[in-house]
């Protein structure tokens, strides 16, 4: 039978265009690639019951295929009831997913992570995870890691603060609505001219100058350490995110000019022996700066807030504070520290552990105890309006923090608003984060260490 098409038909091209092509060839088969997979982080630590653990980011890729046909999945290898396969849960598309563990215990796992590709073929990564016990109230507690020795923090702006630490002297950038690793860092040991750690344990900003100080005092075993009697500035630029800090001016003479004016003064406070060679900084008697705030009104007179000494040094068991009244000349230009007379408050037997004021100079005290180990003592926040012979008053009573201990106040809200909230930072450096007997500050792996951020609604 004959076909015939009229010209100009599709049926006349379609044929013509056979004729021209031949035959269609064969598809080729695609080779893949072995998969690869990259971790942001080996090591992620939560805690049980946690809100916006941090996540680890997992890159995939696989040649001769798209990234967003790739599977990704993690399964528990060793420990299942710190978090099993279940408690892993990966997000995303594409080359780069989120890997988020919900802990179930304490203690430590280790999970496989898996990068199913196409052909048949795959790669994995051990990802190494620890989780610390339950706190109270989570919702309202983040974590932040790469240090646990958190000592002082200073607001930023845009939800952002810069953490000292006092095992280092790094300064890290960390956001404060999120758990997980600073943003920026920044160690200005060299411009400071030390090795070991200045032991920072306070600090304030003025426009757009941090102040920080070092501890001051011996170390723990009662010797003399230079580092530790500094301190220095850092100037603000930008805000948020955006933050950058650089170094300033320090000065390091500020223990040895508090000695002085304390025997001048008939040693009232005993500073020469709370320094003397084999006295532990942290007892009654001993010697130990923590809190750093200017005066009411002032950009020229700081106060030198004490953790030690306490009674009998200071009559009636009260903390003290100590005004430096020419600080911010201490610092531009190496002034020799002149001080106005101390300022002793009844924080019911506590010391200060951190004080600072909101622009309307209202002020809150952190309070607690002197003494070295005190995980076990309580801690309270008072108001105070930062004037000699006016008596604080307390907004709350803090929970006994297991892990580590209260230490820093971020920065302070309207005191006068219903439901004012405030959030503090723990040094966590000795506790015992995830049930094996270590420090947290002796864990090996930064990513494990962490200090935790909680907010706290101050009482009417």
């Amino acid at each position: 039978m004959t076909v015939r098409f009229a010209a100009g038909t599709a049926g006349a091209a379609g044929l013509a265009a056979l004729l021209i092509a031949g035959p269609t060839a064969p598809a080729q088969a695609v080779t893949y690639g072995t998969p690869t997979i990259a971790l942001s982080a080996s090591y992620l630590s939560g805690a049980v019951g946690a809100t916006g653990d941090p996540v680890v980011n997992v890159t995939v890729g696989q040649s001769g295929a798209d990234a967003s046909a790739l599977t990704v999945s993690a399964s528990a290898s060793s420990k299942a009831s710190v978090a099993g396969t279940g408690d892993v849960t990966v997000t995303g598309a594409g080359a780069v997913r989120q890997l988020a563990v919900t802990a179930r215990g304490r203690g430590y796992t280790n999970l496989t992570v898996k990068v199913a590709g196409l052909g048949g073929k795959s790669a994995t990564k051990t990802l190494y995870y620890a989780a610390s016990a339950a706190v109270q109230n989570p919702a309202d507690a983040r974590w932040f890691t790469g240090s646990a020795d958190a000592s002082a923090a200073v607001d930023v702006g845009g939800g952002y603060a810069v953490v000292a630490d006092d095992e280092s002297n790094v300064l890290r950038l960390y956001d404060r609505s999120r758990s997980g690793a600073p943003v920026k860092t920044w160690d200005f040991s060299s411009q400071l001219g030390v090795s070991k750690e200045v032991d920072i344990e306070g600090a304030t900003r003025v426009g757009n100058t941090i102040y920080w100080t070092g501890s001051l005092g011996n170390n723990k075993d009662g010797e003399y350490k230079a580092p530790r009697n500094t301190v220095f500035t850092t100037t603000v630029s930008g805000s948020g995110s955006g933050t950058q800090l650089a170094y300033g001016r320090s000065y390091k003479k500020l223990r040895d000019d508090l000695i002085a004016w304390d025997q001048a003064g008939g040693n009232k406070y005993g500073f020469a022996a709370g320094t003397a060679a084999g006295e532990a900084p942290k007892q009654i008697d001993g010697f130990n700066v923590e809190g750093l705030e200017f005066a009411p009104g002032s950009t020229t007179t700081a106060y030198l807030g004490f953790r030690a000494p306490l009674a009998p040094a200071v009559p009636g068991g009260k903390a003290l504070l100590v005004p430096v009244t020419n600080f911010d000349q201490v610092l531009a230009s190496g002034a020799e520290a002149v001080f106005g007379a101390g300022v002793e408050l009844d924080l019911g037997g506590l010391a200060v552990r951190d004080i600072r004021k909101n622009a309307a100079g209202q002020y809150l005290i952190l309070a607690g105890s002197w003494a070295a180990d005190d995980n076990s003592d309580p801690y309270a926040l008072y108001q105070w309006d930062g004037v000699a012979g006016h008596a604080p008053v307390k907004r709350a009573d803090l929970p006994t923090t297991d892990p580590g201990g209260w230490e820093a106040i971020v920065e302070v809200p309207d005191l006068t608003a219903a439901g004012a909230r405030v959030q503090l930072v723990t040094d966590s450096g000795s506790a015992d984060l995830y049930g094996d007997g270590t420090e947290a500050k002796d864990l090996t792996h930064p990513e494990w260490k962490k200090a935790r951020a909680a907010w706290f609604t101050l009482n009417p």
